[in-house]
């Protein structure tokens, strides 16, 4: 056996021919031949879409990140951090994630439930001190928070905070709205009530939500540009500028959201954010499977995105939500992301988690026609026919 062992180790160091006559002699089995795997995607077509698409007057500044097989595969920046500054976008410039960093708050939170600190039947109002939400008896527990089924009207006091109110005191009147339905029957999409799970996190470890976030999720990941604040945005040397519509400068980045870091406070960059959507696969070992399962199991359907889906993206069906990412059927395969926008940003994830692939986007500026990246990449992951997404109107695809 230790012979056997021996010449082992030493085909190791010679060629093909010698390691496969090593084997024959030792009765080792010949090693397999190497195998290839075969890509569905273009990524030279996707990258070709995405410079036609910035030639278009409303874009300024993208960045797009492809996975595939578990492993990034491509990561490019086009146009500018700044209209007409020359310096242009990289992997490497930092964008803000708005609601794409609902997820990060939903891993947390669930991490929490496997430490034992909480259960997801715990009453979210119980738990977040500021959370006052209508009526006399608490019905709202944690799936309900972070699938927004919390009854009251969609984005409620979104208004407050983008005028400058802090979080919990604005919490404390969710109270005073009136029910559109009963706790857990429908989805009503909110920034203000979800943000009480970074109250949540901060109660349970008495640590500052970032500072959680960044010990359990930006850490472990290698996530080196991503951070939680205005400041951790401004910061880095490459950092992409807000704009308005049609490439308007806007002179400031606004802090607003920032209050709600569980809703919107994620800066990144799309490298960085390719790495917390390869994290999503169940087999990448970094966030355990019973995890992602809660977070990527539909809990409630959700008309009003269903409903501009159909408007321009039809072919995602049944899009519900799951717990802080949203789920959808795409031609039979079950497909999770997410979209987020903040004033002059705005950015998506779209992956299926069996085929272990995605796309990652981010662009400084308030316009949708980006998304149909993402439709361009499933069509070709799923080998469905070409069609203009993008709305370029191109003679030929």
């Amino acid at each position: 056996m230790v012979k056997m062992f021996l010449s082992f180790v030493v085909a190791l160091s010679l060629p093909a021919a010698a390691i496969a006559q090593s084997a024959v002699q030792t009765g080792l089995p010949l090693p397999a031949a190497p195998t290839k795997t075969v890509s569905k995607l273009d990524v030279e077509e996707l990258d070709r879409r995405a410079s036609l698409l910035m030639q278009q007057l409303e874009m300024t500044g993208m960045a797009m990140a492809i996975v595939e097989d578990g492993k990034t595969v491509f990561a490019k920046g086009y146009g500018e951090e700044l209209r007409d500054s020359g310096m242009f976008v990289t992997e490497d410039t930092v964008f803000r994630w708005a609601s794409v960093s609902k997820g990060v708050a939903a891993n947390t939170l669930l991490s929490l439930v496997e430490d034992g600190e909480i259960t997801l039947a715990d009453m979210a109002e119980d738990l977040a001190p500021s959370l006052d939400l209508p009526g006399e008896e608490k019905q709202v527990n944690l799936v309900h928070l972070l699938s927004h089924q919390t009854g009251i009207v969609r984005n409620a006091y979104d208004d407050r905070i983008e005028g400058g109110k802090a979080a919990k005191p604005t919490r404390t009147s969710l109270g005073k709205l009136g029910i559109l339905c009963e706790p857990g029957t429908c989805h009503t999409y909110q920034n203000v009530a979800y943000d009480a799970a970074a109250e949540i996190i901060e109660g349970k470890t008495g640590l500052p939500y970032k500072t959680v976030v960044q010990e359990r999720v930006f850490d472990p990941l290698g996530m080196d540009t991503a951070s939680m604040t205005l400041e951790g945005l401004t910061r880095n040397k490459r950092w992409a500028r807000p704009h308005g519509r049609f490439g308007k400068k806007i002179s400031s980045v606004k802090p607003t959201y920032y209050r709600v870091p569980a809703a919107a406070g994620v800066n990144s960059s799309v490298k960085d954010l390719a790495k917390w959507m390869t994290a999503q696969f169940p087999d990448s070992d970094q966030i355990p499977v019973e995890r992602l399962d809660a977070m990527q199991t539909p809990v409630i359907s959700t008309r009003g995105e269903q409903r501009f889906l159909n408007r321009r993206f039809g072919d995602l069906k049944q899009a519900h939500y799951g717990l802080g990412w949203r789920v959808y059927d795409f031609h039979g395969h079950k497909i999770v992301g997410h979209r987020g926008g903040v004033d002059g940003y705005r950015s998506l994830v779209l992956f299926d988690p069996e085929a272990r692939a995605g796309i990652a986007l981010m662009w400084n500026s308030p316009h949708t026609r980006p998304i149909g990246l993402q439709m361009e990449f499933l069509d070709q992951l799923h080998g469905q026919p070409k069609k203009d997404w993008l709305r370029l109107n191109e003679g030929r695809l």
